[in-house]
This record gives structure tokens, C-alpha cells and sequence, in this order.
């Protein structure tokens, strides 16, 4: 066994030795071969012929939606996987993008140019292979938002701006091919660029424009030169430059750019004062719709180095440029006026706030008519206080109140507001003649309640009576059936004692044909009377007053005139009155006036009457029931039903037969809710004993 052992272990051995040492060819012939081949040919090779062997792709036909379907998800998928190993390498975007594009899929391509902006915005080639995508596609408010969106996050490629306004000008859009030239101008390009827009312009015909490109193009030259010498730190040479630049465009090819420029260049400079007199010598002399930026600038300068008074003349300079372009726009806005007059009342010298109001009541309305008219009036009477209050010119005042009286058209319609203004102003400068001879020459032109009224009230004021009396005798034959008038004339004469004046004041009153507030005057009359304890002359004017009118305030009126007598017998004559006034409305129409009487009586009754008397009234008052009519709409047409109440009266005979079948009616219901308590009643007593 041990032998065999031996022997088996040596066999082992030998098979393991025999497999551990490779076979190697023997080479019989080891001289160096003719020709020898170098590693860079055997690489060369291996390339070529890999090349040669690979087969070509096999040729799909796609036949069903479903396999068009899974060669998209492959082919996105592939896409996807490239793009996902590396974010950073444009051209997988770009090749998906296009893909997309061949198959039509317009919005997947734009989502795949968004997210490799997103990784990307730098890109110059991804931004020009997007806009041409929505080129292609006939997407031009695509490709301008994405034009748009290019130029404004990279303004220094100007591949982006030579292709915007090609497109815009291929389009026919010439305008905004001229604006997305004027953007690109601001951010102040090559000498190519400026060329490009001149040659734009005159490929128009448009010399005019390409002129002013060139004088922009020459001041950019000149604020590029003071801008060299400046970084180099050559101050004085930098301020010869603007200043040479200044006088080469002289004041009539003034520019708001050169200002500015030169105004920041001081300010950097710390010279403040020289920055002051740059702005405002550009301000005099730039027209004001070409300044604003040199406005802006200013006010940024005043708020960062000046005082508040510099700031406030600024602010005030920019509002006024801002109200001039509105009343040059509509020289008949008198609001704009109105804003613009205050401004320069606060802060300028008389001689230009009158200046201002001439330009602003030389606007005279087109229209004589008093609506176009009222705005425009007080212009004139702003300028007259303006004068009076805040000049103190007295002469010039009164100068312009008369300008004011005689160019408004008082044949047509007047102004009592400015007749009355000017009045005062004289009495103000104690000029009695003058205030008068103006009212009276505004009462002979044109006549007006408020004139009278203003006139009058003038001479009550100066006592001058006799001159009232004339005053209210023309005021009353130029409108006597104002009321009021009267009623002031009257009292006049009673304030000066002349009762028998005031009472024929007012019998010429009543007397008059038509009156515009007769109730008010006849109370106004009886009022008179009572003050003068003429009952007698009181009664007979209420009498005269129901002759003409049976309303029943007036018999409500005199009945509490006659109780508050003070006389024995006034409860019998208050009575008396209020059965003459249920009698002669009895055939009235309006049955509340007659039921609101009923119920004065009554009130009357209660605190003076007896039982008697109580129960009368009572049987009086009217029974309210509720009633329905039809209604009739504007065309004829039913327009359906509406309950309303009525009262009938127990006193009219027509009516008893209604309250005689109103009666019946409430007996039957008292008898038909007895007899329904009956009927319940028995089935209760059965109940009861049951339980």
C-alpha cells in the first residue's frame, strides 16, 4: 500500500509539472525577415480592416405605429443615455435636438434646447441652432423671444444682433429691425456695427437717420477718446476732450450723451460745482423731450451731493417739463394748467408765474357755451387773487378783471361769481363808485338772481336802504315769480318798521300770476300776520288761501292757529274747522290726506275733547282693507296683479253697502270658528270621562 501510495504521489507530480510548463513553437529558421513591420502599421491596420469588417446597418421599414413608437423610445433613450454620461458636451444636445426636429416634434426639440440652456446659456452655437430651428419652422415670434432672450444675456456677440435684424428686415419689419439696431447702439459696439445701421438706413433712402447715426457714432468717438486718457489717469487731457468735444457740436447738435458723460467724469473728479453747471447749462439748452436721461442723472447727483434745496429745484424742473409736454399736447386741459400754475406759484418769481397764466387763459374754448366755459373761468380768477393776495399789485388786479368781464360773452351766458369777485376787490381797495358802477353794469348786461342777491346784500351791509328798496324793485320786476324775493323784500321793511310796506310787499306777492314757491310765501304772509297779532287778517288769509287750494296741511294749519288763539271759544272753532275741512275733502280723491286729517282730529280730540266727542271720531275713522289691481305694462300688456290698501269711510253713503257686506263677511267667519270649537268639544268631553 505504502508502495502504491509512493507510486500514486509520483504520478501526480508529474501530471502537475507537465501542465505547468507551456508548449512553445520551435522556430526553425530565426534570421530576420526581409521586410520588417513596425507597431504604428500594425495599429493601422487593425483599424482599417476593423472598419472593412463591420457590417453595414440593416435597412428598417417601419410598417405600424407601434414599431415607429419603439424605434422613437430606443432612439430617445439613446439620446438620453449620451446625454446623461455627459451633461457638458453640447453636440448631444444639439444632435437630439435636431432628431426631433426631423421627426416633426417641434416641442420636444424646443424642451430639449431649454435644458441644455439650462446647462449651458454661454453656448453662442446651441442659442443660433435654436433660433434657427424656429426659423426653419416659420416660428417668428418663437425665434424673436429667443433672439430677444440671447442679445439680452449676451449683448457682446454680436452674431446674435446681425441675425436679429436680418430676419426682422427680411420680414418687412423694418421698424423693428430700426429698434433692435437702436438697443444694440446703446450697448456702444465696433466700428462695423455703427456702419451696419448706417447702411441699414440708407438702404431706405432714410438720410436723414443715417446722418444722426453718424453725429452718435463721432460723440461715441469722442467720449471713447476722454475715456482712454481718463483710464490712464490723464485728468486734464480727458476734460480738454469733452470740452473740445463741446464746442465741435456747439449748441445746435447738442447731445445729452456728451453731457453726461463729461458730468460723471467731473464727479469722479470730485468737482462737484462743475457737475452743477454742466447739468444745467445741458438743461437750458437740450430740448426737454430729449433730456430725460440727462434728468435722471441730474436728480441722482442732487440726491447723492446736494443740499434739499438743489434736490427740490430739480424735482420741481422735472414736474414742470412733465406739465408742459401736457398742455402743449392739449392746450385746452385746463387740470394740467391748474397743477402747472400751483408748481410755479411755489417756487417761481412773479414774473414767470404771470407769464404761465397768460400762456394758460390765452386758451380761450373754442365754443361759446357756459359747460366748456367753467373749468376755463377760474384760470382768470386764480389770476386776479394771485395778483391781489400774493403780488400785491392792485393795478394789475383790477386790469385783469376787466380783461376777464369783457371777453366773456354775456349776451350768451355770464359769470355772477366773477362780477361779484370784482365788487368785492373794490370795496377791498375802498373804491365804493367803482364796485357799484361794475354790479350795475353787470344787472343792465346780463341780470341774474345771484347778481341781485350779491348787490343787495352789499348795500344791507353798507345800510344804504333806499338803494335795497331800488335794488329788490328792479331784482323783482326782472323775475317776479321768485318767491324768495318777496319774502326778503318783505322782511326788509319789517326789520325797518314799515308794516304797511311789508303787507302790500306781500298782497303784490300773492297777487302775481305764477309763483314758483306759492306754499312758501303764504306761510311766510300768515307768519307775518301772526307775528303782528292781526288774527282777524290771519283768518281772512286762510280763508283766501282754501279758495285756492283745499290741501290738507293748510286746514291742519289753520285749525292749530285757531286753538293756539288763546281765545274761549277756540276749541269750538278748532272743531268747527275740522268738520269743514272732513266735509269738503270728502269728495277727494287723495283718501291719506283725508285719513291724515281724520287723525289730527282725533289727536286734537284726545287731549281737548270728552267722551263724547271721542267716540265721534272714532266712528269717523275709515276701515283699511287690503285690495288687488291690475297693471298694465308700457306696451298694453298684463303685466299682472298689485295689492294695495284702501280705506273706506263710514260717512260716505256710496260706501255702506261695502261695509255692510264687510260685516256680513266677519259675522260669517266669527260663526264658522264657533262652530269648528263646537265640533272638538264634544270628542274632549268624551275623552275626559273615558279617562
Amino acid at each position: 500500500r505504502a508502495g502504491l501510495a509512493r507510486g500514486g504521489g509520483k504520478m501526480a507530480s508529474t501530471a502537475a509539472g507537465k501542465q505547468r510548463i507551456p508548449k512553445v513553437a520551435k522556430v526553425k529558421n530565426k534570421a530576420p525577415a526581409e521586410v520588417q513591420i513596425t507597431a504604428e502599421q500594425l495599429l493601422r491596420e487593425a483599424k482599417e480592416r476593423e472598419l472593412e469588417l463591420l457590417p453595414p446597418p440593416p435597412q428598417q421599414k417601419i410598417t405600424d405605429v407601434e414599431e415607429l413608437n419603439d424605434y422613437k423610445l430606443r432612439k430617445r433613450k439613446t439620446f438620453e443615455d449620451n446625454i446623461r454620461k455627459n451633461r457638458t458636451v453640447i453636440s448631444n444636445w444639439i444632435k437630439y435636438a435636431q432628431w426631433e426636429e426631423s421627426l416633426k416634434e417641434i416641442q420636444r426639440a424646443r424642451s430639449i434646447y431649454e435644458r441644455a440652456l439650462d446647462v449651458d446659456y454661454r453656448n453662442v452655437t446651441l442659442w443660433l441652432k435654436y433660433a434657427e430651428m424656429e426659423m426653419k419652422n416659420r416660428q417668428v415670434n418663437h425665434a424673436r423671444n429667443i433672439w430677444d432672450r440671447a442679445i439680452t444675456t449676451l449683448p457682446r456677440v454680436n452674431q446674435f444682433w446681425y441675425k436679429y435684424t436680418y430676419m426682422e428686415e427680411m420680414l418687412g419689419n423694418i421698424a423693428g429691425s430700426r429698434q433692435v439696431f437702436e438697443r444694440w447702439m446703446e450697448w456702444q459696439p465696433e466700428e462695423q456695427a455703427w456702419h451696419s445701421y448706417i447702411n441699414f438706413e440708407l438702404r431706405y433712402k432714410e438720410v436723414d437717420r443715417a446722418r444722426t447715426i453718424y453725429e452718435r457714432y463721432i460723440l461715441f468717438n469722442w467720449i471713447k477718446y476722454a475715456r482712454f486718457e481718463e483710464k490712464h489717469s490723464y485728468f486734464a487731457h480727458a476734460r480738454k476732450v469733452y470740452e473740445r468735444a463741446v464746442e465741435f457740436f456747439g449748441e445746435e447738435h447738442m447731445d445729452e450723451h456728451l453731457y453726461v458723460a463729461f458730468a460723471k467724469f467731473e464727479e469722479n473728479q470730485k468737482e462737484f460745482e462743475r457737475v452743477r453747471v454742466i447739468y444745467k447749462y445741458a438743461l437750458d439748452r437740450i430740448p426737454k423731450q430729449d433730456a430725460q436721461n440727462l434728468f435722471k442723472n441730474y436728480t441722482i447727483f442732487e440726491k447723492k451731493f446736494g443740499d434739499r434745496r438743489g434736490i427740490e429745484d430739480i424735482i420741481v424742473s422735472k414736474r414742470r417739463f412733465q406739465y408742459e409736454e401736457e398742455v402743449k399736447a392739449n392746450p385746452h386741459n385746463y387740470d394740467a394748467w391748474f397743477d402747472y400754475l400751483r408748481l410755479v406759484e411755489s417756487d417761481a418769481d412773479a414774473e414767470t408765474v404771470r407769464e404761465v397764466y397768460e400762456r394758460a387763459i390765452a386758451n380761450v374754448p373754442p365754443i361759446q357755451e357756459k359747460r366748456h366755459w367753467k373749468r376755463y373761468i377760474y384760470l382768470w380768477i386764480n389770476y386776479a387773487l394771485y395778483e391781489e393776495l400774493e403780488a400785491k399789485a392792485s393795478k394789475r388786479t383790477r386790469q385783469v378783471y376787466q380783461a376777464c368781464v369783457e371777453l366773456i360773452p354775456h349776451k350768451k351766458f355770464t359769470f355772477a361769481k366773477i362780477w361779484l369777485l370784482y365788487a368785492q376787490f373794490e370795496i377791498r381797495q375802498k373804491n365804493l363808485p367803482l364796485a357799484r358802477r361794475a354790479l350795475g353794469t353787470s344787472i343792465g348786461k346780463c341780470p341774474k338772481n345771484k347778481l341781485f342777491k350779491g348787490y343787495i346784500e352789499l348795500e344791507l351791509q353798507l345800510r344804504e336802504f333806499d338803494r335795497c328798496r331800488k335794488l329788490y324793485e328792479k331784482f323783482l320786476e326782472f323775475a317776479p315769480e321768485n318767491c324768495t324775493s318777496w319774502i326778503k323784500f318783505a322782511e326788509l321793511e319789517t326789520i325797518l318798521g314799515d308794516i304797511d310796506r311789508a303787507r302790500a310787499i306781500y298782497e303784490l306777492a300773492i297777487g302775481q300770476p305764477r309763483l314758483d314757491m306759492p306754499e312758501v310765501l303764504w306761510k311766510s304772509y300768515i307768519d307775518f300776520e301772526i307775528e303782528q297779532e292781526e288774527y282777524e287778517k290771519t283768518r281772512n288769509l286762510y280763508r283766501r288761501l282754501l279758495q285756492r287750494t283745499q290741501h290738507v296741511k293748510v286746514w291742519i294749519s289753520f285749525a292749530q292757529f285757531e286753538l293756539s288763539a288763546g281765545r274761549e271759544e277756540s276749541l269750538s272753532t278748532c272743531r268747527q274747522i275740522y268738520e269743514e275741512a272732513n266735509k269738503a275733502m270728502r269728495n277727494c280723491e287723495e283718501k291719506e290726506e283725508r285719513v291724515m286729517l281724520l287723525e289730527s282730529w282725533r289727536s286734537f280730540e284726545e287731549e281737548f275733547g270728552t267722551e263724547t266727542t271721542k267716540e265721534r271720531i272714532d266712528k269717523l275713522m275709515p276701515e283699511k282693507i287690503k285690495k288687488r289691481r291690475k297693471l298694465q305694462a308700457e306696451d298694453g300688456s298684463d303685466a299682472g296683479w298689485e295689492e294695495y290698501y284702501d280705506y273706506i269711510f263710514p260717512e260716505d253713503t256710496a260706501n255702506q253697502p261695502n261695509l255692510k257686506l264687510l260685516a256680513m263677511a266677519k259675522l260669517w267667519k266669527k260663526q264658522q270658528q264657533e262652530s269648528e270649537a263646537a265640533e272638538v268639544d264634544p270628542d274632549k268631553d268624551i275623552d275626559e270621562s273615558q279617562s
